[in-house]
C-alpha cells in the first residue's frame, strides 16, 4: 500500500475520530438557549465574535493535518494523529469515565473540565464492611451506569461526605435508579445510625436497587417506596435532615414544596443536575430568593450540585 493511500486512509478516520471528539465536548456541556427577540443566536454568542474555542482548535488541527498529508509527512500525520487520541482519553477521563487500564477509583485523580482536581485520590476503606461497599458501588459503576442516570463518582462521594458531616439520621432521596446514590448516602447513614428512604417510579430499576442494597449489606437501613414520588412523599411526616432530589426535572419544584415544610432548620435541600437550568428555573428561583434559604451550586462544569441550607 503507497504511502499516499495511508496517509488517506489516516485523514479519514482523523475527520471521524476528531468530529466524534467535538461532538461529545459539545454535548456534554449545557447547550445554551436563545434569549428572548433573537432566535437563533445563543446566549452569550453574539456575530462577529467568531466560533466557540473547541471548533477553533479543530480548525487548526485540520489546518496542520492537511498540511502534512499534501506533504507526504508521514511522521507529522502520526504526532497529529496521536495528539488528537491522548485529547480524548483525556476528555473522557474528565467526564468520570475509566482511562486506558484504569476502572474507577483507580490510578490518578480525575480531573473536572474546569482544570481542577475533583477526586484527588480514590476512596480508601477504613473497615472491612466499608471496603465491602465500595466494591460492591465500583461493581455498579463498571457494570450498571449504562441508563441509569446515576450520580457521578465526584458526586457520590459529595453526598457521602455533606450526609456524614451533617450527623444526617434521616435522608429521604427522589430517584432511586438502580440505588447507587443510595449506596453512598448509607455509606454515611451507617455510621451516624440513620435511615434512607428513597422513592423510585420504576418497578425494574426499584428491583435491581433492593438486590444492590442488599448485597452492599446495607438493606435494613432502607426503606425503598414504589411509585410516583409526586405522590408516595405525601405520606412522609418525619422530620428530614437531608433531602436529596434527583429525578423529574420539572417535578424538581413540587418536591420542594411539598417537603420544605419537614426538612428540619440546619438540614440540608440537595439537589442533582443542576447545570441544566431550562427545566429547573422555577425550582432555582425558589432556592435562590427564599430567606429562610441559602444556596451554593457545586460541581456546575460537569453534572452540577445544587446544597440549600435551611436556615435554622
Amino acid at each position: 500500500m503507497s504511502k499516499k493511500i495511508i496517509l488517506s486512509l489516516a485523514l479519514a478516520a482523523a475527520m471521524v475520530g476528531s468530529t466524534t471528539l467535538l461532538a461529545e465536548e459539545s454535548s456534554s456541556r449545557p447547550q445554551p438557549t436563545a434569549p428572548a427577540g433573537r432566535e437563533g443566536v445563543p446566549q452569550g454568542f453574539r456575530p462577529g465574535e467568531g466560533p466557540p474555542p473547541q471548533v477553533q482548535m479543530l480548525g487548526n488541527w485540520f489546518d496542520q493535518l492537511t498540511k502534512a498529508y499534501q506533504e507526504n509527512d508521514t511522521e507529522k500525520v502520526g504526532q497529529l494523529l496521536k495528539d488528537m487520541s491522548q485529547r480524548r482519553q483525556r476528555f473522557q477521563r474528565d467526564m468520570g469515565g475509566p482511562g486506558p487500564g484504569m476502572r474507577p477509583g483507580q490510578g490518578g485523580p480525575m480531573r473536572g473540565r474546569s482544570g481542577t482536581s475533583s477526586i484527588e485520590s480514590p476512596p480508601v476503606p477504613k473497615t472491612d464492611a466499608e471496603k465491602k461497599i465500595l466494591s460492591v458501588l465500583d461493581d455498579m459503576y463498571r457494570n450498571q451506569r449504562r441508563g441509569m442516570m446515576n450520580v457521578s463518582l465526584a458526586d457520590g462521594r459529595l453526598l457521602r461526605v455533606l450526609t456524614e458531616a451533617a450527623a444526617a439520621k434521616h435522608v429521604v432521596e427522589i430517584g432511586t435508579s438502580n440505588g447507587y446514590s443510595g449506596i453512598w448516602l448509607c455509606l454515611a447513614l451507617r455510621t451516624t445510625g440513620g435511615k434512607l428512604t428513597t422513592h423510585e417510579i420504576d418497578a425494574r430499576r426499584a428491583s435491581l436497587a433492593r438486590e444492590n442494597f442488599k448485597r452492599a449489606g446495607v438493606a435494613d437501613m432502607v426503606t425503598l417506596v414504589e411509585g410516583d414520588a409526586h405522590e408516595t412523599v405525601k405520606k412522609l411526616n418525619e422530620p428530614i435532615d437531608i433531602l436529596f432530589i434527583d429525578a423529574d426535572k420539572s417535578g424538581y419544584i413540587d418536591y420542594l414544596n411539598k417537603l420544605l415544610p419537614l426538612v428540619r432548620p440546619g438540614g440540608l435541600i440537595l439537589a442533582h443536575n443542576m447545570s441544566r437550568p431550562g427545566p429547573l428555573s422555577e425550582y432555582i428561583k425558589a432556592i435562590t430568593t427564599n430567606p429562610d434559604l441559602e444556596t451554593i451550586l457545586l460541581h456546575m462544569q460537569a453534572a452540577g450540585v445544587g446544597v440549600t441550607l435551611k436556615k435554622r
